[in-house]
């Protein structure tokens, strides 16, 4: 990967076997690929401080993602974090929120942090802060439009407030911002160590992000059983799931 637009081209390669073989791995990818596709936009516009650095950071969180998952469909391994999002794919009683948070959770809160400290060493990581924070704004703007196309093919989704879950369970209590904080933090402390115990600090976050992960997709007994109804209620045509999360 070197530029933005390779890793356009990969995620549409990945969306394009997902959709040929049913596969669940597609929705994540579906969605990260319309995520990409709006910063790549917000480059070519010029919207960042510094617009070459934001596409070195997006290219090098890309290729985390896109390594863990190259190595999971050939080895079976990768990163913890990744290793419960792809494991989630493969269930087909999980809600297709489910399934999307647990990719994001992997990607901002294990990948992005990485990546944010790899790109801007030292004193330079304090000049990324506005543009990442700019990231913020750019999700933002995707969120209600999102959330609409998940309600298509999940109509019983906002059951999940109705029924108390919002703050019981991390499967609506995730969120984006707070994600992206935490990122910047584990990039803040990547970049005050030596080098040796960067090794040792994210596998420590890795480990701590794959907890994170299966709480997203198995919470608790009783938690759980108030997602079957919204399960069953979804739709279980994956390829279209995959074409509604691609729409843009």
């Amino acid at each position: 990967m070197q530029t933005i637009n390779d890793v356009v081209n990969a995620l549409d390669g990945i969306v394009q076997r997902s959709y040929d073989n049913a596969s669940r791995i597609g929705y994540f990818a579906a969605l990260y690929r319309r995520v990409t596709c709006v910063v790549r936009d917000g480059i070519t516009a010029g919207t960042f401080d510094d617009n070459a650095l934001m596409e070195q950071l997006d290219v090098v969180c890309a290729s985390r993602y896109l390594d863990a998952l190259a190595s999971f469909q050939s080895t079976g391994n990768a990163t913890r974090s990744w290793m419960v999002a792809f494991q989630g794919c493969e269930d087909a009683d999980l809600l297709i929120l489910q399934q999307l948070l647990a990719g994001m959770n992997a990607h901002i809160n294990l990948d992005l942090g990485i990546a944010a400290a790899q790109v801007s060493p030292g004193r330079q990581l304090a000049l990324l802060k506005p543009d990442f924070d700019q990231i913020n704004a750019v999700l933002a703007s995707m969120v209600a439009t999102v959330a609409a196309e998940i309600a298509v093919v999940s109509p019983l989704i906002g059951d999940l407030e109705t029924i108390g879950l919002r703050s019981a369970t991390p499967v609506i209590n995730f969120d984006v911002v707070t994600a992206r904080d935490a990122a910047w933090f584990a990039a803040q402390r990547l970049n005050a160590q030596p080098a040796i115990l960067h090794d040792i600090t994210v596998d420590a976050l890795d480990l701590a992000v794959s907890i994170e992960g299966r709480a997203i997709l198995y919470p608790p007994d009783d938690c759980r059983k108030c997602l079957i109804p919204i399960q069953q209620a979804e739709s279980t045509d994956v390829r279209m799931v995959i074409e509604t999360l691609s729409q843009a």
